[in-house]
């Protein structure tokens, strides 16, 4: 058997850099498991070591529709063999349905914004019809922000719809949602690796629209030289308590939880990252960094699992254990 080690499982390597340097810093033996292609025996069991899901919702933005399917398969696999697996299978299913987040934070009493899903575009159009105006849509299985729309009337959406290149759901659900204006024209993105908050950082919608996706790859053509991004320095709110009890509770232990809060007070949280990237121009000046804390928190389970399968070894060995 293949010694012990901590799996990266992904599907876009130009994410991993700064998770394959900060893992590297540690010490931590670790190898990058791509999902594009191969396969799994069934009939074996898994390698030793620590697994971290990394997948995207947005991998079929990139050509990697069935990498979801596999990541399904490959999880499911790895936690029937009692695996240690950080962000799992029903951690997976968060990242890869808006609907399935926006339920378990409203069960949670976390407000989210008014959302109605639909299947179809004559039954969009028919919720939109009493829908308050503006509204925006967006894909249910989404990332980067990519089929987020604004829309002033049911009209102005039913034109949208019949343009033969507008984007549509990889999964066939569409959101309507309200408009909320967030003030200042920023949004809050808050940092949770291992059950600790790191901090929290702000995106320009002003400038940035809807595709804020913090991390280098997924720059906007055609901005400007000043980042979208910020630190939010000495944020201490409620909010960041209550993400950490959701967070532990729904199994979810490296994630960027994204929230708007609105002129009359509500702060709305609408999106859960649990495939955090981390900006470089936060981490130059924020007080921890992103990928640190997790190759430490991941360094910290490798040694767990591994300490737990030299002890059993060891009593094997010496026949006081079978």
């Amino acid at each position: 058997m293949p010694e012990p080690q901590v799996y990266v499982i992904h599907e876009n390597s130009e994410w991993l850099p700064p998770i394959a340097a900060a893992l590297d810093a540690e010490g931590v033996p670790w190898s990058p498991w791509l999902l594009d292609g191969g396969g799994i025996d069934l009939t074996t069991a898994p390698p030793p070591g620590v697994f971290w899901s990394r997948m995207s919702a947005s991998a079929h933005t990139r050509g990697h529709t069935a990498a979801v399917e596999q990541a399904r398969g490959v999880l499911s696999w790895l936690e029937a063999h009692g695996r240690r697996v950080v962000n799992g299978r029903r951690v997976l299913e968060l990242e890869l349905s808006k609907v399935d987040q926006l339920v378990a934070l409203q069960a949670a009493g976390i407000d989210v914004p008014r959302t109605v899903a639909v299947s179809g575009n004559e039954a969009l159009l028919a919720a939109a019809a009493e829908f308050p105006t503006p509204f925006l849509t967006k894909h249910n299985r989404g990332g980067k922000g990519l089929g987020v729309a604004r829309y002033d009337s049911v009209d102005e959406l039913a034109v949208a719809l019949k343009d033969p290149y507008l984007d549509v759901p990889v999964d066939g659900i569409t959101l309507l949602q309200e408009y909320l204006p967030p003030a200042g024209g920023v949004i809050t993105r808050v940092e949770i690796v291992g059950g600790e908050f790191l901090y929290a950082l702000t995106a320009d919608v002003v400038r940035g629209g809807f595709q804020l996706c913090p991390a280098d790859a997924c720059a906007v053509d055609g901005s400007d030289d000043a980042s979208l991004f910020a630190q939010r320095e000495n944020f201490d709110d409620p909010i960041v308590g209550r993400y950490l009890d959701f967070a532990g509770s729904a199994g979810i232990e490296v994630a960027g939880i994204e929230f708007l809060e609105t002129s009359d007070g509500r702060k709305v949280t609408y999106d859960i990252n649990t495939n955090t990237n981390y900006n470089p121009d936060v981490e130059a000046a924020a007080p921890r960094s992103g990928p640190k804390a997790a190759a430490k928190f991941l360094s910290r389970l490798f040694n767990q699992t591994d300490t737990a399968r030299t002890d059993t070894a060891t009593a094997t060995t010496d026949g006081t254990a079978r």
